[in-house]
């Protein structure tokens, strides 16, 4: 049962339940990893304030109250009690510093995204229309000079520019949205459009590659569909109230 006393002491209780939801379904899909990845969601209006993950903790065992409030331009977070993981810190810290529009980002080493993250030609092509749903919208960044620390997470967070997805070659995969809903709906549909196209290679047979025209034509579609990710999240939601009320506390 969700815990009243959230409500009364922090103003953003209804965002760490929905991202507390996002790391449940996360580990309840297998896209997270041991207690490495990160989510994180910004509370201010310049993006500098957000909420993420503290290190050590499980996705399947986040709760609303686990998640700690940082401030991207103070270091001294990671000293705190239950500080986040260092990685964590400075890449999402870079990420919400130089995108304020990206509200929620949500990084995972997630099985299908990963493996297309490994191959020499990351490129996802317009193969079904989950596929399709990213054409044009995907950054793939090339230049992986080891853990995002330091002058790395700069770097990667540079290579996100206006995309809602970026690939991190050899690494894993990040998407950005202004919204908890979006971004988990994004990455649900990034996991299985990758899962698709890797299933498709593995039959060695050519591929049905859709025109251009036609996949902007879809990936319009989707952004054009009404309510799509907020009725997803809203269900998931649900199901997690019924079986795990905890990720409310």
């Amino acid at each position: 049962m969700h815990n009243p006393s959230i409500a009364v002491l922090d103003a953003h209780a209804q965002l760490r339940v929905e991202l507390a939801c996002a790391f449940r379904w996360t580990a309840r899909l297998g896209m997270h990893e041991a207690i490495a990845n990160h989510f994180s969601l910004a509370v201010s209006e310049d993006g500098r304030r957000f909420l993420i993950n503290p290190y050590g903790r499980h996705f399947s065992r986040m709760r609303a109250s686990d998640l700690l409030l940082l401030d991207a331009d103070d270091p001294s977070a990671l000293q705190r009690p239950g500080a986040p993981d260092i990685t964590a810190w400075a890449l999402h810290g870079a990420l919400h510093r130089q995108h304020p529009h990206a509200r929620c980002i949500l990084h995972v080493h997630s099985k299908y995204a990963t493996a297309l993250a490994c191959l020499a030609d990351s490129r996802l092509p317009p193969i079904e229309q989950n596929a399709m749903r990213f054409f044009e919208r995907v950054a793939i960044d090339e230049g992986f000079d080891g853990m995002g620390l330091g002058d790395e997470a700069e770097r990667v967070s540079r290579q996100l520019g206006d995309k809602p997805i970026l690939l991190m070659g050899n690494h894993g995969v990040l998407v950005a949205a202004p919204s908890v809903a979006q971004a988990f709906d994004d990455l649900y549909y990034f996991e299985r459009a990758c899962e698709l196209y890797l299933t498709a290679l593995a039959t060695g047979r050519p591929l049905r590659i859709a025109s251009d025209a036609v996949a902007r034509k879809t990936a319009r579609q989707w952004l054009d569909y009404p309510d799509f990710a907020t009725r997803h999240f809203a269900a998931l939601q649900e199901i997690l109230d019924e079986q795990e009320p905890d990720y409310r506390a």
